[in-house]
């Protein structure tokens, strides 16, 4: 018995020291490769790229993973009760391994041969997310529990608990709790019910098969389990846990609580993104803030959608998108299952018209709700023949609306219910700041997802009379003033470049004969504009309007470019427009305001626009100097400020790279070049000015403001309508089109298509901006013309009336008549003017 008691003890005594030695011996060759657990303090979560308007409204969010990173102190205890209920609950009192929780495993493992939860616990599940694969081998799991150790040796629990509440996968692309809380329950972590954080606190053991969306049964019961747990440890008393278990789950998917409407920006911003940050741009939890403002991009918004329906309704009802044969016994079901496909554009809704009479037709919406059509309803719906015919209006509503038919319908300010349909045409605007060329609202189309084509700078189109401003600038510079003459008479041209012989007319077809230069821009005289150009010269035209941002190949090398036959984007015509708008100055167009780290701290900013009458290009490249410090990046790709040499800048000023915009610290302003003089601009804008007062603009009156200046465009066969407006504080561009260059019918103008959304947005654009009106610039003077004869008017005329124009002008003519005190005047008062 003795000897069996002493061979007992030997062999125990070797197992320890066998065990001990085996444990030394793979720790020895083990601890070397553990990773460096320092890292986890510095560790930045993979957050989405978001994007913003200048006054922080969300424009977007890019990024596979959806993780709003909280601290510890932030999270409500009993959701962080819930985890440790849940997961680990001798969390706080283990040293990063649960000895008596894996005792437990492994006998319940021996006695059922199943594998029960205690293995793991959140220190040890946080090693593995952080730092080891999935891969399950013994190897792995013995540096998941080597590395717990480590991590509890050189990492407070709170500080543990917190990386691992906001690293830990919960279902449906949501990391960390409070990222779960948003895509569950639309609803920040305090606002969370007791039941909600147990379902959260559910999701680890099993996120892509057992959450509240994809298999509600089993992941309510996990979540009952987990309140089971807070009971029974103390964390809630019997009457909590009965009200958190009968707690109805309303869990559904919630995607990003998406503030302003901008998609066609968000997509720039997407580009840019990936331009700057390469693979991390959607990870690296980078914020873009734009230039927009919001009440503006929301303005633009609602004018586009507003002004396509009413283009829409001028041309008639197309019929249903589709029809289908509606069963006698369909239900709801089957109802839900025809709309299936069909998605809300535009606030145009999808429906199926489940019963329709004469006076009445319902129709079935996806939210399974029916509504009531009657014919005030539908009363503008009569059927498009083409875009210069419709059929009779109809007077009953089973005249429109049939059973089966799959239409659009949507709901007016007041809450009523109309029929839509999808508008074919598509429209775009753009509004500027002018002084800084910041974009302050910009829509490329009816909608994103019918359309990703961003038609403010993607499409060039001819911009049409909407052009002239440019060549009677260049006319103003050219000795003429807006009392010049001109013959609005018919002329043939000869030009091989434009195919043979070319006979521009004016819209109406008729000729007015001698015609002042402001009365031309003022009722869009297309003969006029040919004959100005034809006398200041084509080369001297085409190289002075590049002036205004455009490119020399942009412009047609023949006269047809008067009446606006280059192809140019609405961006551009608006930037072209800021000009007269800036006092001649042509900063550069921008977008972004700023970019930031996910810690806030600003990566890049704008540079302020400073006026300059001799500077460099707008966007001309800069090499760098040795004040100038540019951002690279490291190979994780977080910027790094790197200072260049000034010795070395100066020995090879070629091994400097150059870069375009990207600068740290005070960055260097970019320059606005002085595209006209005031005196030019002044004149005019003065001719813009009438274009809205009593011109083919007048409907711009309906602002009644009387610093508004603007200028309508059609093209041939009303293929395209633009109108471009301005006053000092404001631009805006606004084209009408079809993608495909259909005529959009008769009387589609300018005036008629294009400036109602422009007026539309103004009204929000404008309001609370006060009315200002420029100053007479030094340089010009006022004086009593003759209307028929542009020369200056003797005392008494009849016919006089006051213009404007160079004092050397007038100093000239006066030179060729008498002067006296009353043809002309002192430069005191233009009211009458502007």
């Amino acid at each position: 018995m003795k000897r069996l008691f002493r061979w007992t003890l030997r062999l125990t005594i070797f197992g320890i020291i066998a065990g001990t030695l085996t444990v030394a011996a793979v720790w020895w060759t083990l601890s070397p490769t553990l990773p460096d657990v320092a890292v986890l303090r510095e560790v930045k979560l993979q957050t989405p790229l978001n994007v913003y308007s200048r006054d922080q409204k969300l424009i977007a969010v890019f990024g596979e993973k959806r993780r709003i990173p909280a601290r510890l102190d932030h999270m409500p205890p009993l959701l962080r009760q819930a985890f440790i209920a849940g997961e680990d609950d001798r969390f706080y009192e283990h040293p990063g391994i649960d000895y008596q929780g894996i005792l437990r495993a492994v006998w319940n493992l021996i006695r059922t041969g199943q594998k029960e939860q205690g293995g793991s616990t959140i220190t040890m599940q946080l090693a593995r997310n952080f730092f080891l694969s999935s891969e399950k081998s013994y190897i792995r799991k013995v540096r998941e529990i080597m590395l717990a150790l480590k991590i509890e040796r050189e990492i407070s629990k709170d500080e543990i608990l917190e990386l691992y509440l906001n690293k830990i996968y919960l279902g449906h692309r949501a990391y960390g709790v409070a990222a779960a809380a948003q895509v569950y329950y639309g609803r920040e972590l305090s606002e969370l019910s007791l039941a909600q954080m147990a379902m959260i606190a559910a999701l680890p053991k099993a996120p892509s098969k057992v959450n509240p969306i994809t298999n509600p049964e089993r992941a309510i019961t996990r979540r009952n389990y987990v309140l089971g747990r807070l009971q029974s440890l103390g964390y809630i008393d019997q009457n909590t846990y009965q009200s958190a278990i009968a707690e109805p789950d309303q869990a559904y998917y919630h995607g990003a609580d998406i503030d302003l409407d901008a998609p066609y920006v968000a997509e720039m911003a997407r580009r840019e993104a990936i331009e700057r940050f390469g693979d991390n741009a959607y990870e690296g939890g980078y914020r873009i803030v734009t230039t927009l403002d919001s009440r503006l991009q929301q303005a633009a918004v609602e004018s586009i959608r507003e002004g396509l329906t009413a283009y829409d309704h001028r041309h008639g009802y197309r019929g249903p998108e589709a029809k289908i044969e509606l069963s006698p016994d369909a239900t709801p079901a089957d109802w839900s299952s025809a709309l299936d496909g069909y998605r809300t554009i535009a606030r145009l809704i999808p429906g199926l018209v489940v019963s329709s009479d004469p006076e009445l037709a319902f129709v079935y919406l996806p939210d399974g709700q029916s509504v009531a059509l009657d014919m005030e309803s539908v009363g503008w719906a009569r059927e498009h023949i083409d875009q210069d015919r419709r059929g009779p209006k109809p007077k009953q509503v089973d005249e429109v609306l049939q059973e089966g038919d799959i239409v659009r319908v949507a709901r007016d300010a007041e809450g009523l219910w109309h029929l839509a349909q999808l508008p074919e045409a598509q429209s775009a605007l753009v509004s500027l700041e002018p002084a800084t060329g910041s974009i302050l609202a910009l829509v490329g189309g009816l909608d994103f997802q019918l359309s990703k084509f961003n038609r403010i700078t993607q499409s060039r189109r001819q911009p049409g009379s909407s052009f002239k401003p440019f060549v009677y600038a260049a006319a103003i510079d050219h000795q003429y003033n807006p009392a010049t003459i001109v013959n609005d008479a018919p002329v043939v041209f000869n030009d091989s470049s434009l195919e043979g012989a070319w006979k521009p007319q004016n819209f109406s077809e008729k000729f007015y004969g001698p015609t002042r230069l402001r009365e031309a821009m003022v009722n869009s005289r297309n003969l006029v504009s040919v004959r100005i150009l034809q006398d200041i010269g084509l080369d001297y035209a085409r190289d002075y309007i590049t002036r205004f941002g455009f490119e020399p190949d942009e412009l047609p090398p023949n006269l047809s470019m008067a009446l606006g036959s280059a192809t140019l984007t609405p961006l551009s015509m608006a930037r072209a427009y800021g000009v007269f708008a800036n006092d001649g100055y042509l900063p550069p167009t921008r977008w972004l305001a700023r970019v930031e780290n996910s810690d806030g701290e600003l990566l890049w900013e704008a540079p302020p626009i400073s006026r300059c009458q001799q500077c460099r290009e707008p966007g001309e490249e800069k090499p760098y100097t040795p004040e100038v410090v540019a951002p690279k990046l490291k190979q994780n790709n977080e910027p790094q400020v790197e200072q260049y040499d000034a010795a070395l800048v100066q020995q090879d000023p070629a091994s400097v790279p150059l870069v375009k915009s990207t600068f740290i610290g005070p960055p260097e302003p970019d320059r606005a070049p002085q595209a006209l003089s005031s005196q030019s601009v002044y004149m005019v804008r003065s001719m813009m000015n009438d274009v809205v007062k009593r011109g083919t603009g007048r409907r711009a009156m309906a602002l009644g403001r009387g610093d508004l200046a603007g200028k309508t465009g059609t093209t041939n066969d009303q293929r395209d309508a633009w109108f471009s407006g301005y006053n000092s504080h404001i631009v805006t561009t606004v084209w009408v089109g079809f993608d495909d260059h259909r005529k959009l019918g008769r009387g589609e103008l300018g005036g008629s298509a294009a400036l109602p959304i422009w007026v539309e947005y103004m009204k929000t654009a404008l309001d609370g901006v006060p009315e200002t009106q420029p100053e007479l610039p030094v340089g010009l003077t006022r004086v009593w013309v003759d209307a028929s004869t542009g020369e200056l008017a003797r005392p008494g005329q009849a016919n006089a009336i006051r213009e404007i124009m160079r004092t050397s002008d007038a100093s000239r003519l006066a030179s060729l008549q008498p002067a006296t005190p009353e043809n002309i005047e002192e430069p005191v008062n233009t009211d009458d003017i502007f």
